[in-house]
């Protein structure tokens, strides 16, 4: 059995692996959305963000901070499946980014 210290490097790595990704698709904003939309409690904040703005912005950010104070990791999120969906029209653009969110659903679900 992996440590959760190596499951949180496996973690900080595809988040870097990620935002990567988000920047060489373009997806990635230059201005945070208003904080009204990052208080928003549905799930992937699906009301009033695109999946780009919370990968971005709420995603990443929390996960670092998980990983950065040594905290406990969540189970698996269920990201790629919603991925899948909503970039079913860009299949093959999001291909790789894909991937990766398969990859962070897998490992924190391990």
């Amino acid at each position: 059995m992996r440590s959760q210290f190596s499951k949180a490097n496996d973690i900080a790595v595809l988040l870097i692996d990620i935002e990567a990704e988000l920047r060489r698709l373009h997806w990635w904003a230059s201005e945070p959305p208003g904080e009204e939309a990052l208080a928003s409690t549905a799930p992937f904040c699906a009301d009033t963000l695109t999946l780009e703005q919370w990968l971005q912005f709420v995603f990443i950010p929390r996960m670092r901070h998980l990983i950065d104070c040594d905290m406990a990791l969540p189970g698996d999120c269920g990201i790629a499946p919603l991925a899948e969906v909503v970039w079913a029209e860009n299949k093959k653009a999001s291909q790789t980014l894909i991937g990766l969110l398969v990859a962070v659903d897998q490992r924190l679900g391990a």
